[in-house]
């Protein structure tokens, strides 16, 4: 990245005004930021190049001398890391919009801590279905885990409820860390931004803030259900303090079938083919979702053929109509034959005539040129 232009290091055009590089810049910065990317040395590093670039372009001077003579013409300005009417000035109020903090100022993003649960209230378990009960739909029963807010502390973690400030902190719910000549701000990872910590760990919930209790619910899970697809159970997540209880999410993963292939809401099946079939298209009966279906197949037909059979496939999870079912020919042909065979088969080519010897018209003149490259 390092050989890359200021303009291209924020992928904007060389003309771009004011407007397009700050918003450029925000993107790039929000992207890269050492917050969300923690322990990314490679994130850390496109963040500063991030920064020396923005600093340069929102300087009409600097970038006036930078489009003349590139960033060596900027070395004896501090290699546009210096403060500018542009630039250095512009990064506060950015990051205070982005991340709640930067260079110690602004909105520290603290939460009381009465008002602070200590857990995501919405859940997610994942479930293992087979293939035919994804396709079908069915009932099947979940069980699963959730967390409920500690009663004797509050869902504090704290004996009593009873809470101080946090010491890796010192009560500020942020800590701060320097780079350069920059300061940022992060969430305290002690105290998750309260800035407060239990005086005394709760015996109950040894600190945690909540149990956790066990329980099942019969779920209902519709035709055409796919892997990674989600579906919400309403009001069966976690507690939290306030007796409020979340969501729980059921997330599928459907066991591949050894015979169907899933793309979507089609379906695809290999048919094997004796070469025999093929040339004289045969009628076959092949296996669907809901029973067996006739595949006739052309005189002639060719190795991965596809023969399609419209609304065979799986019914679409949002009720948007069905898929097809698509049948692939394989051909097969005898690892030997015997005499026989070779003899009726010879018979069968010679039946016909110039036909059977597609190669001979196609390479004639191929093989008449190579013969006068050795005369």
């Amino acid at each position: 990245m390092e050989d890359l232009s200021y303009y291209e290091i924020l992928e904007i055009e060389r003309n771009a005004d004011k407007t397009v590089i700050k918003k450029a810049y925000r993107a790039m910065a929000k992207k890269y930021h050492p917050d969300k990317n923690a322990g990314n040395s490679e994130a850390e590093h496109k963040f500063k190049l991030c920064n020396e670039a923005y600093q340069c372009l929102s300087d009409e001077k600097q970038r006036s001398i930078y489009d003349r003579y590139g960033k060596e013409g900027l070395q004896g300005m501090g290699g546009g890391n210096r403060r500018s009417s542009g630039g250095f000035d512009d990064l506060g109020s950015m990051f205070e919009d982005m991340f709640n903090g930067f260079s110690g100022g602004g909105r520290s993003g603290r939460q009381n801590p009465a008002d602070f649960d200590k857990y995501p209230l919405d859940m997610n378990v994942d479930m293992k279905i087979s293939f035919h009960e994804a396709v079908f739909g069915c009932e099947k029963e979940v069980e699963f885990q959730y967390k409920d807010a500690c009663k004797p502390c509050k869902a504090t973690g704290a004996k009593d409820g009873k809470l101080s400030a946090c010491r890796g902190c010192n009560g500020q719910g942020q800590v701060y860390m320097k780079q350069g000549f920059m300061t940022f701000s992060q969430t305290c990872p002690e105290c998750e931004g309260t800035g407060a910590a239990p005086t005394t760990r709760c015996d109950k919930c040894k600190g945690a803030g909540y149990t956790k209790k066990k329980d099942k619910v019969s779920i209902k899970i519709p035709k055409g259900i796919d892997n990674e697809n989600r579906l919400r159970v309403s009001g069966q997540g976690n507690i939290g303090k306030r007796g409020n209880r979340g969501d729980l999410y059921v997330t599928f993963a459907v066991t591949p079938d050894k015979h169907f292939i899933r793309s979507a809401n089609d379906i695809y099946i290999e048919i094997p083919v004796f070469f025999t079939q093929a040339i004289t298209g045969e009628t076959l009966t092949i296996p669907s979702l809901t029973g067996e279906l006739e595949l006739k197949l052309d005189v002639g037909t060719k190795d991965k053929q596809h023969f399609t059979f419209r609304g065979e496939g799986i019914d679409d999870v949002h009720g948007h109509g069905k898929g097809n079912l698509v049948a692939q020919v394989n051909l097969t042909y005898p690892d030997k034959i015997n005499s026989e065979q070779k003899e009726l088969i010879q018979q069968l080519q010679e039946s016909f005539g110039i036909e059977s010897k597609p190669h001979e018209g196609v390479l004639d003149s191929a093989i008449d040129k190579m013969k006068s490259w050795f005369k």
